[in-house]
């Protein structure tokens, strides 16, 4: 018997769905450390990159241009003896949040595009400082330049990677010139954490810091690098009344709880999904909690509660803050949350009514020989028939979905 041509078709799009089905996804984040070791004389360019943290920001970014320069330049740059918070304003400076190919820059409307760059997105850029001008010169050349500065400061290279509309890596002549990207920018040490919290809507939990030995363990892992999840002023204040009633060492803990003691931006964040460990970790003590993505949001979960990362309120390497919905609550110190709640108890059964004359006398019960026929064999039955049924349905879905593509592939 043939089949009709709405059967023939059924078994097509059945068959690509299928084929879809177990073909593996083909696309991957780009990766600005791996394209650049590529190109040996890119690599202080690219060491960095990843010394400033500068290169995770990078691979978050789905559209965006870098602009390296060799080792000569690089020399140049590092001559200026900058400190490597000023270094990362720098390099930052050198990425575009567009795409730029080569074919594109060739092309640029009017002649000329003004392009923002990652050290404009951090906020810390006065104004335009930190948009770059680029210009399509006369004999196909391209040029370079800050918009603060006159004239024309390094000219396109060569084009060294380009994933189209994703990443674009080209060479630039020399490093582009910025007093306010070279601007000292403030070590560590000089930062006041409870401060930022305190501007930032996290001012309970700042002066609960203050008020704790937390406060120095915080100080002292500053300058190797410092991440703070920073609950916000409801979530604090609804918590305190479980803080107060904790002992001196465990309010020291779940304040220690809210720290990491390395830096992890957020883009970190989103591609280090699993534990980590905080600054109360201490031996048999793990104190962790869990990392997880949802799309873009990024959650940490304790077996208590699970909190969402709201907003950023410092992202300048080695210290990171981020506001949280709520408070974390380590299992070491709430483990009665985790007690299951116990069933009430069973309320005491009414009194029998007594048999009136006409009423018949009940069944003699089952002899102890008999098959013991109750409700938890009906139940015990029709459990079985229904995991039997279950598991009979996904047998014959199964061979359903087979024969439709063995008789699709006849079809081709």
């Amino acid at each position: 018997m043939q089949l009709t041509s709405t059967a023939m078709a059924a078994g097509l799009a059945f068959l690509s769905f299928f084929l879809l089905m177990l073909l593996p996804s083909s696309t991957e984040a780009h990766n600005i450390t791996k394209i650049l070791a590529e190109f040996p004389e890119f690599s202080t360019f690219n060491h960095y990159l990843s010394k400033t943290h500068l290169a995770d920001e990078i691979n978050s970014r789905e559209t965006i241009t870098v602009c390296a320069v060799d080792n000569a330049g690089m020399a140049d740059l590092l001559s200026k003896n900058l400190s490597i918070y000023a270094l990362k304003n720098v390099l930052s400076f050198h990425v575009l949040l567009d795409y730029f190919g080569a074919k594109k820059l060739h092309q640029i409307t009017n002649g000329t595009a003004l392009a923002a760059t990652m050290f404009q997105a951090t906020g810390r850029a006065p104004g335009s400082s930190g948009f770059v001008n680029i210009t399509d010169l006369k004999g196909g050349k391209v040029g370079f330049s800050a918009v603060d500065n006159g004239g024309i400061e390094a000219t396109f290279d060569k084009s060294l990677k380009e994933i189209p509309y994703n990443i674009s890596v080209i060479q630039i002549s020399k490093i582009l010139s910025s007093p306010d990207a070279e601007a000292p920018t403030p070590g560590p040490s000089q930062m006041n954490i409870t401060g930022i919290m305190s501007a930032h809507g996290c001012k309970v939990f700042a002066e609960t810091l203050l008020a704790s030995p937390a406060q120095k363990t915080f100080d002292d892992n500053l300058d190797g690098g410092l991440t703070i999840f920073c609950p916000g002023d409801d979530a604090m204040k609804n918590f305190l009344p479980k803080f107060k009633n904790l002992t001196v060492d465990g309010k020291q803990a779940v304040l220690e709880y809210h720290g990491v003691p390395i830096y992890q931006s957020f883009s970190m964040l989103k591609s280090n999904n699993g534990p980590i460990n905080t600054l109360a970790t201490d031996g048999a003590n793990k104190y962790d909690f869990v990392i997880q993505n949802d799309g873009p949001e990024v959650t940490l979960k304790t077996k208590i509660v699970t909190a969402k990362i709201t907003s950023t309120l410092i992202d300048e390497q080695p210290l990171a803050i981020f506001a949280l919905d709520k408070v974390l609550m380590p299992k070491e110190l709430f483990k009665a949350a985790l007690a299951p709640t116990p069933a009430p108890a069973p309320a005491p059964a009414a009194d029998a009514p007594k048999p009136s004359k006409h009423h018949k006398s009940p069944p003699a019960p089952p002899s102890a020989d008999s098959p013991a026929d109750g409700p938890g064999t009906d139940s015990a039955d029709q459990t079985a028939d229904s995991n039997g049924a279950g598991r009979f349905n996904g047998e014959r879905f199964v061979s359903v979905c087979l024969s439709l593509l063995f008789a699709a592939i006849l079809l081709l």
